[in-house]
């Protein structure tokens, strides 16, 4: 979450009106995350999420996500409900944006995610997975393989400028990430950016998954490699196996990994590494002038990439090869 679009007070509460979930007590910025502007909205009826949304965003995509998370919390998993306008609707324009408001959901994201955080968003993961199989909206992923070069050719020039050698290391991994590419894994419903901070939780009991706007129709374990990266990675960069092993095989208790699947997470694992390399990057290198926004450290990912590139089987993520469901 982040603050790219500035609202006032008064235009809030006039946009409000059109809403029945009471009048505006106060409102602040989330300054956290980077892709759209989002506001804690404190109503006479509770706490809300407004969302605006900003670049990486298709107006005409916000029926898949918001409809999603419908379909998702009916069939029990937990996540924000949109809230409806006078008019029935679930999305409005607000400062010449796009705006959805959402459900404040009870719970904090783990700053620092042990053991049973790691198993609790493994066994969500799951769930999502098997919940969304049969949702009929289809959402291609703009930030897969295709998406990664066209992100790289904005940031190419500049890249070396953040890391000497940085762009020659993206060029190579590029060329084997498309040359070897799965095209024959289950595809399903991803969340796609399901970090620490898309996660809520009360103590070790996880409240809620949140923030679903990169949300498409892509390979399931490439969600489950996303996390593996977001969840399993110390602050000294090391890459926690106990984490990892508590993660895959929660996952796997619920929608076991098949042969494929498994064989296939390392590349996928690099590959999920790759997207967020460039899109933060990207951010890194073009952050407008005046937003609340904290810009991530694209580093992260090059020092995450190059582990997964060295990595041979699951074993090096503790478990053996069709492990995750033991």
């Amino acid at each position: 979450m982040a603050v790219y679009t500035d609202v006032a007070a008064e235009d809030l509460a006039e946009f409000l009106k059109s809403y029945d979930i009471g009048e505006l007590l106060s409102y602040k910025g989330i300054a956290e995350g980077v892709e759209n502007s989002n506001f804690l909205l404190h109503t006479s009826q509770g706490a809300y999420i407004l969302t605006l949304y900003e670049k990486r965003v298709a107006e005409d995509d916000l029926p898949y996500f918001l409809s999603l998370m419908a379909h998702l919390a009916e069939r029990g998993v937990s996540c924000p409900q949109p809230a409806r306008n006078r008019k029935g609707e679930v999305t409005s324009r607000l400062a010449g944006r796009p705006a959805a408001i959402i459900n404040f959901l009870e719970g904090v994201w783990p700053r620092r995610p042990n053991v049973a955080h790691c198993a609790g968003v493994g066994e969500a993961l799951a769930k999502m997975h098997l919940a969304g199989a049969d949702f009929p909206l289809v959402r291609k992923n703009p930030l897969s393989v295709s998406g990664w070069r066209p992100l790289f050719a904005l940031a190419a020039a500049r890249a070396d400028s953040v890391q000497a050698g940085l762009h020659d290391f993206i060029a190579r991994e590029l060329d084997h990430l498309e040359a070897s590419w799965p095209s024959d894994l289950p595809v399903g419903v991803i969340h796609a950016d399901l970090f620490p901070d898309n996660v809520f939780f009360l103590g070790d009991r996880l409240s809620g998954l949140i923030d679903f706007p990169f949300a498409c129709n892509d390979i399931l374990a490439y969600d489950v490699a996303i996390c593996l990266n977001a969840w399993c990675f110390e602050p000294d960069h090391s890459f926690n196996v106990t984490k990892a092993r508590a993660l895959l095989k929660a996952y796997g208790r619920e929608r076991p990994l098949s042969a494929a699947e498994e064989a296939a997470l390392p590349l996928l694992a690099r590959g999920a590494s790759m997207r967020f390399l460039l899109t933060r990057l990207v951010d890194f290198l073009n952050v407008p002038e005046g937003a609340l926004v904290q810009p991530k450290d694209p580093l992260e990912y090059v020092r995450k990439l190059r582990f997964q590139q060295n990595v041979a089987s699951l074993n090096d993520y503790g478990i053996t090869p069709a492990g995750c469901a033991a």
